[in-house]
């Protein structure tokens, strides 16, 4: 469900990403409503965490209060980092000395782990899958940890992180099995693609001695 609940509210947010910091007095002038109705729509926003109130002083007397957008908001704010990704994949992808290629994308893959790696705990292998699962939640990632029959227990992506790159080139699931593989300390194998022939529902990443 979207965080932000009305039309309205995200109408503050659009302005308040255009001008800047605001108060109450122009947000009123340019939305045309009651001091009120904008109290209540900010109010809302900042128990959402969108938005924050800080003072500014001008002049002489009390300092007034402007509204800004968090860095929340700014992350969610429209961006085309998807065209960048594939335009910087695909040139790395036409590196044509293979020993160079499969260096550069190990890198890639160990910065990539690099990002979560000091959040990924538990003792066992399955606690670090359900450790990784919630990090990726937290990226709007649907994964699930299943626990096999007397064996271990496997990852499976039921949303890919990259549907238009894994879609024409499976080398981006190479990528991510070798961050998982960092991220879980072990071996780790892609057993299963959406993108197969067999046209399977999910991915899933085992351990190779499974």
């Amino acid at each position: 469900m979207s965080t932000v609940c009305e039309t309205s509210d995200a109408q503050v947010l659009e302005l308040l990403r255009r001008q800047g910091a605001m108060s109450i007095a122009q947000l009123v002038e340019a939305q045309q409503v009651t001091a009120n109705a904008v109290r209540q729509r900010l109010n809302r926003l900042m128990g959402q965490g969108l938005i924050e109130r800080r003072a500014e002083k001008s002049g002489r007397g009390r300092p007034g209060h402007v509204y800004q957008l968090t860095t929340k908001a700014q992350q969610q704010s429209p961006n085309n980092f998807g065209d960048l990704a594939t335009v910087l994949w695909q040139e790395l992808r036409n590196v044509r000395d293979p020993e160079i290629r499969r260096g550069m994308l190990k890198r890639l893959a160990s910065s990539m782990a690099s990002i979560y790696s000091n959040r990924v705990s538990g003792e066992t292998l399955a606690q670090r899958m359900e450790s990784v699962r919630n990090l990726l939640a937290e990226r709007g990632l649907q994964f699930r940890v299943e626990q096999q029959p007397g064996g271990l227990p496997i990852l499976s992506a039921v949303d890919c992180p990259y549907p238009e790159l894994a879609a024409v080139d499976r080398g981006i699931c190479a990528v991510e099995k070798m961050v998982f593989a960092e991220l879980l300390e072990d071996n780790i194998r892609l057993s299963q693609c959406r993108y197969d022939q067999d046209g399977h529902s999910c991915c899933r990443f085992e351990t190779s001695s499974t």
